[in-house]
């Protein structure tokens, strides 16, 4: 009997364990993920080197708490928060301050002027040729005699100007006047009605129901997918055919 009562004790100690770790994992989760949503909506290559660090260190911060159960959650907590606090500040201060931005950030380096490379921009941000080559080949640059301007940003990217002569061909190069495209609106998805899309839309229920009947859907909860397209098309596809069907305003 002893041996029993000792056996249903371990495992409810064990249960509680496991629900410990998960309460202090999904705290910490919802903690990072509100830490992260207000730092920025930068992605991981766009961040500036005092952004990364921060972001690798709170990483870092969370995991200890969750791995090791002897030490207090408030350990992990608090060094998050601080780091935060300290990722507000110094974004704040490189908005209001141009010396402070260069200090914390960088400036941009030009890199490639009017066709030529800049070797000692270069050798001082120790770019090698072979790296700056295959970085102009991924923007489908092969010749730097076609680029005007290549500018290394302080993020880490590089930004071309090409030349005149190699630049796209636009619509006001041709003469041609574009007409201007409004977003898209998405009206259904799966069934569900957006009812403030469809009001900002200028149109009503009824309007939506008479576009759906003609596409063969008779219901909204029978629509997968509808919107407007930015040209003004009406596009509707039901629950169960994949083909898009699409009529004009």
């Amino acid at each position: 009997m002893a041996i029993l009562i000792n056996a249903v004790i371990i495992n409810l100690i064990g249960v509680a364990i496991m629900l410990i770790v998960f309460s202090r994992t999904l705290i910490l989760y919802v903690l990072i993920v509100v830490v992260i949503r207000m730092m920025g909506k930068r992605q991981i290559a766009e961040m500036q080197p005092f952004e990364l660090v921060i972001t690798i260190m709170i990483a870092d911060l969370a995991a200890i708490p969750m791995q090791n159960m002897g030490v207090p959650l408030i350990n992990g907590i608090i060094p998050i928060i601080t780091l935060l606090s300290v990722q507000v500040f110094i974004s704040y201060m490189s908005l209001k301050s141009e010396k402070v931005r260069e200090i914390i950030c960088g400036k941009p380096s030009l890199i490639i002027d009017k066709g030529r490379i800049v070797e000692s921009e270069l050798r001082k941000l120790r770019i090698d040729m072979n790296d700056l080559l295959e970085q102009l080949r991924v923007q489908n640059y092969l010749n730097i005699s076609d680029i005007e301007f290549a500018i290394l940003e302080t993020n880490g990217k590089i930004s071309i100007t090409p030349r005149a002569e190699k630049r796209g061909v636009t619509v006001s190069d041709l003469g041609i006047k574009a007409e201007r495209e409004e977003l898209p609106i998405t009206l259904i998805v799966d069934g569900k009605l957006f009812s403030t899309n469809l009001k900002n839309s200028g149109y009503d229920k009824n309007w939506l129901l008479k576009k759906l009947e003609k596409n063969k859907i008779k219901r909204i909860e029978d629509a997968f997918f509808a919107f407007i397209a930015s040209d003004g098309v009406f596009h509707a596809q039901s629950k169960e055919i994949t083909a898009q069907k699409e009529e004009r305003l």
